[in-house]
This record gives C-alpha cells, structure tokens and sequence, in this order.
C-alpha cells in the first residue's frame, strides 16, 4: 500500500535491563540504552534501533536530536538512498534506515530482503558472550554455556593467559573466539597470541588500539585477526590488508543496512571474512543483522540473549540459534 501522506518521524529513548552485567575491558554496565526511530507514512510505521556508543562519542540524547533533526527532510521526500550523504556514518543514521527499510517491506508487500535482492536469511548460530572478570568468574560463566557450540571472550591484556587457558577449560567442546576491546599492546600482543593459539582460539578480535595497530603486519599471526574499531564503513576498508584477515560489521558503525550490505560485499570482494556484530540491544537492532549473517564467517547477535528480557515479538532464539524476523515484527 502507498500514500501521499508525508512520512512523520518520531523517536525515544528506552531502557532495557541487562541479565546481571556484561563487562569489557572499558567498563561494565547494567542496561542497555538504545534510541528507536519510527517513521509512520500513511497506514504504516517502519521501526528501527541503534545503541549510541561512548566510544564514538555518542550519547543517546545526541543521537535522539540527530533522529529528530531529519524530520523535515525526511517529511520533505529524503529517501533513504539520499539519507546516505544527509548523515555521516552513526547510530542515529542506523536507526533511521534500518526505519525506512521497514516501511518500504511493509508499502511494496515483500520482505526487504526480496525488496533488496537479497538471499532470504536462514537461522543461523550466534556467539554467546563471557564477560570480562577474574578467571575464576569466568571459567563458572563458560561452564554455564559449555553447551552451546560459539563463545565469545571478553579480554582485558593483563591476565589475559589465564582468563583463556580458565575458559578452555571449563567449556572443552566449544568454538571459542576473544575480542580484546583494543586492550593488548605491542608488548603483550604476541604472548596473548600464542596462549589463545595453545587454546584452541579461532579468532582474535580488535587486539590492539585503533590506530596503533602496525605491529598486527610486522608479525606472524598464529590465529586469525578481526577488525572491530579499526573498520566502520566501505572507506575505512582500505589500510586493513595484512594486518587483519576479518571485519566485524555493526550496524551502528556502518550507519545502517544500506551501507552494511554495500560493505559486506566490499569486504568479501577483498578476500576478508565476515564478522557480523551487534551491542547489547533489542530484537528490533538485531532483525536487519540477520541479512548480513548470512555470508557471515562468524556470527554475533546475542544482544538480546544478554537482557534480561526482550522486545515483544522480537527474535526467536533457540539456545545459540537466532531466527530471522517475523513479517510482524520488521522487514
């Protein structure tokens, strides 16, 4: 269905409890704040989410404003291709696409990925999150998941030996990778690096800061190396050859779907493999991610999983296995 009307954009902040707390080498944080677009054309509203991240220097009021700032443009006739260059690569551009993508399944029929000439997302299984703490709390979280087939490391440089070594023990039978957070140094990089090669780790993610990260060329790396801060968008592919050998792709980096797709055949063009990431979030920030999980190596959307509740009518996941969204709920 399609309407004259203008498009009307509204946006909130909301609040969501996490499950005890989820920890990284930056801090820790009980709640997930995420900011939801909404963009109501005629008879149908198209939702999307973002998390704005400190990292970035993004606040949920910031990105509240930013939403609310392109009200006129979008009410206007600015489409979603034109959002493209009307807002840099952010959360709050993220939110609106992810919005404007809805609303465009919702008027054609189709589900956006038929609209977008894409495969239709299939189930696939998700990593599970062990937050950073002592080896100890650690080693009791990862027997807790030892059943599920993907976990996730939360790192922090020192002291990170005996987190890994703790981890394998207590979960013997999982695929394991360890994301860093940009905690390593040049001096403890290559020792970390063989303890999780001695582990039995697929894959490091983000060892070294943003910007610093010249040593991850200068080495043999024993295990495969993913990039998370150093790598946003298409542009910020280049420079990576040599230093890293994956690229995890969030959507509130990338800005959006639009720009995720566009990066993710970039980077598979380049010979990387995919890393589909998210921040603690809703269902509703998952939902578009599965679009690109689908030529994802490694595959991360547990943000819900780590709340303690979720979206109604959000995700189906069964243990470590996420389902695509239901037409009812978005695409």
């Amino acid at each position: 269905m399609t309407s004259s009307k203008a498009p009307i954009v509204e946006a909130r902040i909301e609040r969501w409890p996490i499950e005890g707390s989820f920890t990284i080498s930056r801090g820790a944080k009980t709640e997930a704040v995420v900011v939801v677009a909404e963009v109501r054309h005629g008879e149908v509203t198209g939702r999307g989410e973002c998390v704005p991240y400190p990292r970035y220097n993004e606040t949920p009021e910031a990105t509240l404003a930013s939403i609310l700032g392109m009200k006129d443009a979008i009410g206007g006739g600015l489409d979603r291709q034109a959002l493209q260059s009307a807002m840099p690569p952010s959360a709050a551009r993220n939110a609106l696409d992810c919005a404007l993508l809805d609303v465009e399944a919702k008027q054609s029929g189709q589900r956006i990925w038929d609209r977008l000439g894409r495969t239709a997302p299939l189930p696939r299984v998700t990593a599970y999150t062990i937050s950073l703490g002592s080896p100890e709390t650690m080693a009791a979280a990862a027997a807790m998941a030892a059943h599920r087939p993907l976990l996730k490391i939360k790192l922090a440089g020192d002291g990170d030996e005996a987190r890994i070594a703790a981890v394998r023990k207590a979960a013997p039978d999982s695929e394991l990778i360890v994301d860093a957070n940009e905690a390593w140094t040049e001096a403890n990089l290559e020792q970390n690096l063989a303890a999780c090669a001695q582990a039995g780790v697929t894959l490091v993610e983000q060892p070294l800061p943003a910007g610093h990260d010249a040593a991850l060329g200068r080495i043999k790396r024993p295990i495969a190396v993913c990039a998370d801060e150093s790598v946003h968008d298409r542009a910020s592919l280049n420079g990576l050859r040599g230093r890293y050998d994956a690229v995890n792709i969030k959507l509130d980096k990338t800005g959006g779907l639009t720009e995720a797709i566009a990066m993710a055949d970039a980077a598979a063009a380049q010979g990387f493999d995919i890393m589909i990431g998210c921040m603690v979030a809703t269902s509703l920030a998952i939902a578009p991610a599965m679009l690109i999980a689908q030529q994802a190596r490694f595959v991360d959307l547990d943000g819900p999983l780590l709340l303690s509740r979720d979206r109604d009518g959000g995700l189906r996941y069964d243990d470590s296995t996420v389902y695509p969204p239901d037409v009812t709920f978005w695409g």
